[in-house]
Parts: C-alpha cells; structure tokens; sequence
C-alpha cells in the first residue's frame, strides 16, 4: 500500500479502491497481532472509512469516532502509515484518536458515548465563527445505549445546526449489545421484510430533529460512496442519522466467527498470566451458590470482567446493562436497598462517569455495594483514556466508603469471601494480571494492614497492591546485598487507614507506594495522618500530576513515578541502622 493523502485518493479507480480496501484490512491484522489492539471492530468499518474519506474533504471536514476503537482505517488514510508499526507502543502511535498525533484526529475519544456532544460542539462552533465544513460522528450500536447520545439528541433544535450521525450497528460492543434501544435497531435493520415498521419507527429519531436514512449495507464500498455523496448535500440543510450495518472482523474468518474474543488482543506470543478477572468470576460464583443475595452488575463487559460463568450458571441475579455506567452504579444501590448484595464489577476508567452516583446513591445511604474495580492502576497500550490511576484519589474522598487493595490474588479471593458479610460500601482494586504470590498471615482482610517482612534500620516501606508491592519486595532484595533490610507493610486497606498499625510503627522514615496518581492517593492520607509528627519523615511515591500516555506497564512506571532504581537511592541515602 503506498502512501497518499485524501486528495488522491478520490482519483481512485473502482479497481483501486477495493484493492485498497483489502490492503488496509492487512495492514490492520499484520500490526495488530504483532502490537496488540482492536481487531475484529477496525475490520468491520474498512470500506465505510475509505467512502468516508472519498466523498469528504479531511481535515477541513471533522470526523470524530465514538470510543475509537474503529479509527486504525482512518490513521492510515490519513498519512500515517509509515509510523503504523508503532501502533500502541511508546512513543508510537495511539490506539485511539489523538489531537496531538495528527490534524486529522479533531478530538480525542475513549469512552463511549461522547461523539454525537463533540460534533454538535464543533458544528456550533463553525456556525458562530462562520466557517463552511461538514461534522461527522461515527457511533457504534453498544454506544448508542448511553444516556449521553440521548442528552445530546435533546439538544439537536435548540442549537440549530447539522451534523451526520452514521450509527455502525454491528450488533455489538465488547460484548453482544443488549437492550431495548438494540432492540428497536434490529426492527429497523430488518427493512426488506418491514418496511411499514421501519418507516414507523424512524420517526423517534426525526423527532429530535434528523432525518433518519437506513438501512444500508455499511461493507459495500460503492452503496457507501453514493449514499454519503447525497448525505453531503443533505447535510447544508439538515442533519442526518445514517444507519448502516457491518460485520464485525470483516474479511477474517475467524474474526468474524468470534467477534467477542477479537475485539481487543494482546500482541506477540506473551505467556498468558493469571487473571485477577477469572478468579473474580470464579470466587463470585461460589460465594453466590451459599448466598442467594449476591447479584452480579456490568456495564456490557461480561467476558471481560470474567462472569461468563456467573450468568450462566445465575441467570436471574446476572444483570448487564450496556454501557450505561452511571445507571449501573444507581441500579446497584437499588439493589443494596431492597436488601440484595450487588457486586458491580467495572474497569477504574469506566468508574470515573459515576462519581457522583458513588458519593450519593451508594455511600450517602451507607449500602452494602461492592464495586470490583478492574484494571486498576497503569493499564498499558491503551493509553490516557483507560489508564486506571485515578480511582484511589476519588474514592478516597467519600465517606462510609472502605477501599481495599489485595496484595496478591489469594488475598483477593478472601477478601471477596469476605465482601459477603460487609454490610457497607466497599471498593476492591485490582490489576489484570497477578504475577506474585506473597506470604503473611492470613485474617482481617478487610479491616487492617500486615507485615510481609521486618527491617532492620529506620525505614518501612507501605505498599498496597500487587504492583507496588512487588517493587517494595525487589527493592529490598537488591539492598539486602549490602546488609541493609527495610520493613515492608501489606497496606491493603487504603481507607479508612489502619492508624493504630501507623501509631505502633518504630520507623521514622515512612516510604509509600501506590499504582495510583500521587494527589489525592494513599501517599496523601499517610502524610495527613503525619503531619503534626515531626518525628516522621514521609516520602510518597506514586504517579506524577499527568496523563499517561500508551505503553507497557513496566514502561510508564517506571518513567512516572515508580522507579526502582529512585526507590533504591531514597533508601540508601536515608536508611539508619
């Protein structure tokens, strides 16, 4: 596939144009299979981002992705091949659109449901200014279900502007797509046996102010030129939703045969780890055969969180609700309040959008909810928008809320055994992948904190979660060449904090560490804790007040904040025996 811009393109022979289809759908599965990423979603969207950018003029023209898990097609028609090798690894390019990556990329994307907001921002903003180009919005039907696209929708005629809305109904998210709004978009796709429903049932969407044209097939590069060719037209005087359907993993068997499981892969031949998800599913469903209580909440994640088997096995207490977070974390405290036990297991980034349904609706009412909170800390090639640093310095604001970090997977499964019984609101924090196993005593595993290792100098290290205090443990090791050892604390309880484990503390040099950002973090309540002992000297680390970009784990925390080799000077220099 040799390089080009937009402008070229359109001089594109049929004949090109669908060799150039089946070479970026290539290039697509060569990269990512090496680097890791979205394959199966990118597959599905080739011939409908090639009409896209023959019958539009981008970067003048703004085309935003909802999530952008689709936009690896529209990275390589937009200049960026050369450097596509180094998708998702540092320094390369995103897995998501960036606005700091290209001119082509106008906003940045990685949750869901934001496109339809964004490009009603930026048509307003050039009919104020204006200026003369076409706003696009790709939105997928698993992101059609968030209350955002409908907060948008309601606010179509009172801003007076136009903008396309092309719907990708490809039956899916992560997971299938569940839902009325699915529901209703599968009458709609049905339109060569029901064309009086679908002429019915279009008018919702011309009642917030589109003009509803569907449905079409979103793989048929020719049908899609011609279709956005009188689109573009439409589009100086009104605005448009422009349902298509696609097949997920398009033109790769297998892909296309298991879209779930190609949705997102890892890259290389990396031997698999063991699971924090899977022994979250696994310890769920043993927990909920002896207690009929316990219901299982997601936000369209189900393989992903690891309760495949938990809905399977508990149909009637298995609840997915699409992706829907805030409604979710509501539906939960409903739950809790009628007297049921509701785990809602969710990804840390997904958990910022219910913040305040955290605060309000579960820990105001003091209810026994307990969030599983997934991919907790540096999560890797995804970059900014799902690096899961934040979730410590926000829980720890909220009262009657207790946050607990497992050393290990061992101490995970007991304190979920525990969970059962805890009649309060609690949040468990996790990473993807356990890599070590600790020792230590065993009780209390969600009331105080233990030693894993007994020092001799001045120096206790509190670490909590695995990461953390794995770097703790390998610190230790190489200082113990020089005779030195440090006290190291399994901190699995970050609020509220253990204080009389912190009172009865002999060192006077107090070491955190944390996969979490430092303001606000774990670091932050020792040093409160602290703060009128000028006995105590206290020295955090944690990540640095920035957004971290795409990387390997081991990458980014080391340059963030969670560096050895800093950890390993801080205690040499101040260490006393």
């Amino acid at each position: 596939m040799t390089e080009y811009s937009g402008k070229n393109l359109k001089s594109f022979t049929a004949d090109e144009l669908i060799v150039l289809c089946e070479r970026l759908r290539e290039k697509i599965k060569s990269t990512v299979v090496k680097n890791g990423g979205h394959l199966s979603s990118n597959l599905g969207v080739i011939e409908l981002t090639v009409a896209l950018h023959y019958v539009f003029d981008f970067p003048t023209d703004k085309l935003i992705f909802d999530v952008g898990h689709q936009c690896y097609a529209h990275k390589l028609l937009s200049g960026r091949e050369d450097g596509f090798e180094t998708l998702r690894r540092r320094g390369g390019l995103s897995g998501f659109p960036k606005r700091e990556e290209s001119a082509f990329d106008c906003y940045n994307t990685g949750h869901a449901g934001t496109s339809v907001s964004a490009a009603l921002g930026f048509a307003k903003a050039r009919d104020i200014k204006g200026e003369n180009f076409n706003v696009i919005a790709v939105i997928g039907d698993g992101s059609f279900n968030n209350g955002l696209v409908y907060e948008a929708f309601n606010s179509l005629r009172p801003l007076n502007t136009n903008v396309l809305v092309i719907l990708n109904d490809n039956g899916m998210s992560i997971s299938p797509t569940v839902g009325s709004m699915h529901e209703y978009l599968e009458q709609l796709s049905q339109n060569a046996q029901h064309i009086a429903k679908v002429e019915k049932h279009s008018n919702i969407f011309e009642r917030f102010g589109f003009s509803y044209d569907g449905v079409h097939d979103g793989n048929d590069l020719f049908s899609m030129i011609a279709k956005l060719s009188e689109i573009k037209e439409k589009l100086k005087t009104q605005s448009v939703i422009l349902h298509v359907l696609t097949k997920k993993g398009k033109g790769y068997s297998f892909c296309e045969e298991n879209p779930q499981i190609t949705h997102g892969i890892s890259g290389g031949e990396k031997k698999q780890a063991v699971s924090y998800s899977e022994a979250f599913g696994k310890t769920l469903v043993e927990i909920a055969w002896k207690d009929k209580a316990i219901t299982a909440v997601t936000a369209a994640m189900t393989p992903s969180l690891g309760l495949t088997e938990f809905f399977e096995r508990y149909p009637e207490r298995s609840i997915d609700v699409g992706i829907c977070e805030e409604h979710a974390t509501i539906l939960c405290a409903a739950l809790a309040a009628q007297g049921l036990k509701p785990y809602y297991a969710v990804y840390s980034t997904f958990l910022q959008r219910s913040f305040d349904e955290i605060i309000l609706d579960i820990c105001s009412q003091n209810l026994p909810v307990t969030l599983c909170i997934d991919r907790a800390g540096i999560s890797g090639e995804d970059g900014e928008t799902h690096q899961g640093v934040f979730d410590l310095s926000f829980l720890n604001l909220i009262p009657n809320l207790t946050v607990a970090v497992p050393k290990d997977i061992e101490e995970f499964k007991r304190m979920l055994v525990a969970s059962a019984s805890f009649n309060a609101p609690l949040a468990i924090r996790y990473p993807k992948d356990c890599a070590r196993i600790f020792g230590g005593t065993q009780g209390g595993e969600l009331s105080n904190w233990q030693y894993i290792s007994r020092g001799n100098c001045n120096v206790a290290v509190l670490a909590c979660g695995e990461r953390a205090l794995s770097l703790a443990d390998d610190v230790n090791g190489e200082i113990a060449e020089q005779g030195l050892n440090v006290t190291i604390v399994n901190a699995r309880i970050v609020k509220p904090l253990d204080e009389k484990f912190l009172q009865g503390l002999a060192e006077t040099v107090i070491i955190t560490l944390e996969d979490n950002q430092l303001l606000g973090g774990f670091g932050s309540c020792v040093c409160t804790h602290f703060a009128d002992n000028s006995d105590v000297r206290v020295k955090c680390f944690a990540y640095c007040d920035k957004f971290i970009p795409h990387g390997t784990a081991e990458e980014l925390m080391k340059e963030y904040g969670l560096d050895g080799k800093k950890l390993k000077e801080y205690i040499l220099n101040n260490a006393v025996r």
